[in-house]
């Protein structure tokens, strides 16, 4: 575990060393870090037999936040991609401005230069910009979320460990999160990042 650790802390882990870690952590009677573990293992690899287990470790009945659209799974293999999709990209404008270098002054019309922005386009918006959604895990019970970010905001829902949120932003000491589809506030110590 302490090996897994290491590398978890590093981002270097595959799915196969979550549920590893998740059975372990479950061994040991750390119920907490295995739900994290799973949740993890969750945005890999969508399943409903890890909601189940899920479920089984938190006592939940029903979780919120663990709904995955087809849309989402095409980002995530995106993201999860992305190295690999920028170098091919940048092999092909090296490519294509190889061809442009070698026709010299043959080619002046505008259309043969058109490859070569669009490629550089998409590799700068491919790195600045394909990122996928922020979420946290509920780890505090039980957790309130409320309308406002402070004490005096009208609370919305008291939740047990288990459920996922979407983190839109941070202030200060509290989380604006997606919850039921509206936007609420949760405590940042109230929950733990994915």
């Amino acid at each position: 575990m302490e090996i897994y650790k290491v590398n978890y802390q590093l981002g270097v882990y595959s799915p196969s060393m979550l549920l590893k870690m998740a059975f372990i952590s479950e061994g040991i009677g750390d119920s907490e870090n295995a739900t994290l573990y799973l949740s993890k293992y969750y945005d890999l690899s969508p399943n409903q037999q890890t909601i189940t287990k899920i479920k089984t470790l938190t006592g939940q009945k029903e979780l919120i936040g663990y709904e995955v659209s087809d849309g989402m799974r095409f980002v995530l293999f995106l993201v999860e991609y992305r190295e690999i999709i920028v170098g091919a990209l940048t092999l092909f404008l090296v490519m294509s401005l190889i061809f442009l270098w070698s026709k010299g002054n043959k080619l002046t019309e505008a259309r043969f230069y058109w490859p070569s922005v669009l490629l550089i386009t998409v590799i700068f918006l491919t790195n600045n910009f394909l990122k996928g959604p922020t979420t946290a895990l509920v780890t505090s019970s039980p957790s309130l979320i409320r309308t406002k970010p402070t004490a005096g905001g009208e609370p919305i829902d008291l939740v047990e460990p288990g459920h996922r949120v979407k983190i839109r932003s941070s202030k200060d000491i509290w989380y604006e999160i997606e919850w039921k589809e509206n936007v609420a506030y949760i405590k940042k110590e109230d929950v733990t990042r994915l």
